[in-house]
């Protein structure tokens, strides 16, 4: 059951986040722009079904080593597997439809939707109304499908969306230019995946028969920076189509203030997790997993402030992609991901988990580092065309 839930959350975040951002990011510059015309749906819909099909053909393929390997010999999880992932590609798309237009308020209902359904199913095991783990599954299944009741309501509130007037008719917007943006997006979640699991499997992969119980270790450790990495998915969901208004309107200085406010947020954040690391984190993990294991306080530490760095990397991802620069973010992610991996593999280390700290640590550092370089240069281009655009006066 817990095999299943993370096999579909880490498929669908990597596969269709980038058509949900690519849909975000599309629909807000079009209504900044006063631009009309269906062509960013028919794109991002056909690149979104070509991934769904991609991954039902993979699946198919790899069927025996899933049903058997993964959901041992359960033919019932294995076309749950396959029925929630294909779902979820509907409900990206959705995500991305409604945070483009900036019906938030919607968003919210679709994942609340989202949520509830799963804990019902959960919830009627739990009261002996159902038994059994099958049961649990069939929520992750209809989780997506109920999500989408959501549209229909919309639609009708909604009849037509708020554009600026005058209109114009969109620019063509192509098939190349939709992959163009989900390719290099892509990469940056199969990267972001790598920061947040590569510890883990690796230290499982090397250190033999303690392997298990050293990555159960590190994976606890990391918690503390995946529960605020989801949160921040939220503050992602917005920022995205509220930056690229900004950035389509020429209102450089905004973009600016826009994206400092949250790297300052995130930073008081971060100190804030930081400072209760350092007084009582040992006995806080010890409280949430037991006292099975020694957490020491300076590696609980390095990994909140690699949170903090994470984090404020996150945001900068942001703001270069709505500048419109998708390939130099996934550039800066690949090269930190690979540079956290190589670190991990270095020999010489005896604790292989105070490494796996290090090294996020040091990764984060270094994706952020690399992505301020990137977004200067963005910014810096922005100033430039906003100063230029400016009338001149004669005195």
């Amino acid at each position: 059951m817990t095999l299943l839930w993370a096999a579909v959350f880490i498929t669908v975040n990597v596969l269709y986040r980038p058509v949900e951002q690519l849909l975000s990011r599309t629909i807000a510059d079009r209504h900044a722009r006063g631009q009309t015309g269906g062509g960013p749906l028919r794109t991002a819909a056909t690149i979104q079904a070509a991934l769904a099909v991609l991954f039902i053909t993979a699946a198919l393929v790899a069927r025996h080593t899933l049903e058997d390997d993964l959901f041992g010999g359960s033919r019932t999880l294995y076309v749950i597997l396959l029925v929630a992932v294909v779902a979820y590609a509907a409900s990206y798309f959705a995500r991305g439809f409604l945070a483009g237009n900036r019906w938030f308020g919607s968003y919210g209902g679709l994942m609340l939707l989202e949520s509830c359904s799963r804990f019902v199913f959960a919830l009627v095991v739990t009261v002996g109304l159902a038994s059994g783990q099958r049961t649990v599954a069939l929520g992750i299944a209809a989780a997506p499908i109920v999500s989408l009741a959501v549209i229909p309501w919309v639609l009708v509130r909604r009849r037509s969306p708020t554009v600026p007037t005058p209109s114009v008719e969109e620019s063509g917007f192509t098939l190349a230019h939709g992959v163009g943006f989900v390719l290099p997006v892509l990469l940056v979640m199969l990267s972001e995946q790598t920061f947040l699991n590569a510890g883990p499997v690796l230290v499982k992969a090397t250190e033999g028969s303690r392997g298990t119980a050293l990555a159960g270790f590190a994976f606890n450790a990391l918690l503390i920076t995946r529960a605020p990495l989801q949160l921040f998915q939220a503050v992602q969901t917005s920022i995205l189509p509220h930056l690229t208004r900004l950035q389509a309107t020429g209102a450089a200085e905004p973009f600016r203030r826009s994206v400092t406010v949250t790297i300052r947020a995130v930073a008081g954040f971060a100190a804030v997790v930081i400072i209760v690391m350092a007084a009582a984190g040992p006995q806080i993990m010890d409280v949430l997993f037991g006292a099975k294991f020694d957490y020491a306080r300076w590696g609980l530490v390095l990994v909140a402030a690699g949170m903090g760095c994470y984090l404020a990397a996150a945001t900068l991802n942001q703001g270069i992609l709505a500048a419109g620069r998708p390939r130099e973010a996934a550039a800066c992610w690949v090269a930190a991901a690979a540079a956290f991996v190589v670190f991990l593999v270095l020999p010489g280390f005896d604790d292989r988990v105070a490494q796996v700290e290090i090294g996020y640590l040091g990764g984060a550092a270094l994706l952020c580092a690399l992505l301020s370089v990137v977004y200067r240069r963005a910014v810096h281009g922005q100033a430039h065309r906003e100063t230029a655009d400016m009338p001149t006066t004669m005195s």
